[in-house]
C-alpha cells in the first residue's frame, strides 16, 4: 500500500513539473503591509523580479534567500530599484503576520516584500520543492530562471541573467515627445537641476527613487510643454546611488544620480 501511495505522489509531482511554464503569472495585489504591487508593471518597466516560495519552519529556505538578497542588493547599488523580490508562503493558510515575521527575522527586508497566499503561484510554476525560486524579467514577462532545489551556483546564474536583462533594457531611448533630458550636476551635493525639452504638451512625471525602488521625491506630476527646468535639494538625501525616473505619456526613461556630501 505504501509503495502505491509513494508512486501516486511521485506521478503527481512529475505531472506538475512537466507543465513547464515560460511566462509569468500576474499578480496585482496588496502586500502584507497593505501596499499594492503589479508584477506586469514592474516587468514592463524593465525590472527583474525574484519570487521566493518558502514553507513555514523550513530551515533550508532562508539561506538561499539571503544569498540572493546579497547578490540583488549589489546590483541595485548600480541599478537602483531594478531588482525586486517577493517572499510567498507556498500555501494559502500562512498568515501575513507569519510572512512578515519570516522576512524580518531572517534579515530579508532589504530586498523581499512579504506576501501571503502563494499556493496558486507555486502550482503554476510547478514547485513543491522548498524553496522554489523563480526569476522573471522582460517586457514579454518571461521566466528567466527557476529551481526547486537551490544551490550556491544558482546565485551566479541569476546574477548573470539579471545583468544581461538590465544591459539590454538600460538602453532606454527618450520618448518621441522629448528632445532633451539632462541632470546636472551629477554627482550632486546640495542641489540638482533637471532639464527637459518637450516637443508638445505631454503628461510628465519625474521621480527620484532609492536603490530599493522606493520613490523618495516626486519633482513633477502634471502636463507640461516646452522647456521644463526643475531644481531639487539633495541635502536631505544620504550619500549613495539614486535613480531619476522620467515618465512622459506612459514611456519611461531613467538616469542614475549620485549624491555625495
Amino acid at each position: 500500500m505504501k509503495k502505491i501511495t509513494y508512486l501516486f505522489l511521485a506521478l503527481m509531482f512529475t505531472a506538475v513539473i512537466s507543465k513547464a511554464q515560460t511566462t509569468a503569472y500576474q499578480f496585482n495585489t496588496a502586500d502584507c503591509s497593505g501596499n499594492m504591487h503589479d508584477l506586469f508593471a514592474d516587468l514592463d518597466a524593465g525590472k527583474a523580479v525574484i519570487l521566493h516560495f518558502y514553507m513555514a519552519n523550513c530551515s533550508s529556505c532562508p539561506p538561499p534567500a539571503q544569498k540572493i538578497q546579497a547578490m540583488a542588493n549589489h546590483i541595485n547599488a548600480t541599478h537602483p530599484g531594478m531588482v525586486k523580490g517577493y517572499a510567498f508562503p507556498y500555501t494559502n493558510g500562512t498568515t501575513c503576520a507569519y510572512s512578515s515575521s519570516w522576512v524580518s527575522t531572517n534579515n530579508l527586508s532589504a530586498l523581499y516584500t512579504a506576501m501571503d497566499s502563494g499556493a496558486t503561484q507555486v502550482a503554476y510554476y510547478g514547485g513543491f520543492g522548498m524553496p522554489t525560486v523563480v526569476l522573471l524579467g522582460g517586457a514579454d514577462h518571461r521566466i528567466m530562471f527557476s529551481t526547486l532545489s537551490f544551490s550556491t551556483s544558482d546565485t551566479t546564474i541569476m546574477r548573470d541573467s539579471i545583468l544581461n536583462l538590465l544591459t539590454v533594457t538600460s538602453v532606454n531611448e527618450l520618448p518621441n515627445s522629448v528632445s532633451a533630458f539632462s541632470i546636472y550636476p551629477n554627482p550632486a551635493t546640495e542641489n540638482v537641476s533637471i532639464t527637459l525639452e518637450l516637443k508638445e504638451i505631454s503628461s510628465v512625471q519625474i521621480d527620484i527613487l532609492d536603490i530599493t525602488g522606493k520613490v523618495v521625491a516626486t519633482i513633477v506630476n502634471e502636463k507640461q510643454s516646452g522647456l521644463v527646468k526643475e531644481q531639487y535639494n539633495t541635502a536631505n538625501l544620504a550619500n549613495g546611488k539614486y535613480l531619476v525616473r522620467l515618465q512622459v505619456n506612459g514611456k519611461i526613461k531613467t538616469e542614475q544620480l549620485t549624491v555625495t556630501h
